[in-house]
């Protein structure tokens, strides 16, 4: 059975720090690429950072780019994204992907970050 369960999320005053984590299983982790999207309220699902199947290559959006760090441990089967100076903006239900070519895509169910004082 495949699973994704994200966690770390939480209330976190401006400019505070969170590290969000997606334990994957029942998949082949390290073969697949990794998204964490974020959906905020009244907004659309957007993607927030993406690293390839070995870790060696990320992708970022302008939005979160020299804020937040995706990373990945294959041995351990998780995701991570360090989330550092958060914004009130920031504030959304974080989801992790996991895509492969020519296999489903899987999604976890979703961690709340809300950043406010």
């Amino acid at each position: 059975q495949v699973q994704l369960v994200e966690s770390g999320g939480g209330l976190v005053q401006p400019g505070g720090s969170l590290r969000l984590s997606c334990a994957a299983s029942g998949f082949t982790f390290s073969t697949y690429r990794m998204t964490w999207y974020r959906q905020g309220p009244g907004n659309q699902r957007e993607l927030v950072a993406r690293i390839t199947p070995a870790g060696d290559s990320t992708y970022y959006a302008d939005s979160v780019k020299g804020r937040f760090t995706i990373s990945r441990d294959n041995a351990k089967n998780t995701l991570y994204l360090e989330m550092n100076t958060l914004k009130p903006e920031d504030t959304a239900v974080y989801y992790c992907n996991a895509r492969n070519i020519g296999a489903p895509e899987y999604w976890g169910q979703g961690t709340r970050v809300t950043v406010s004082s």
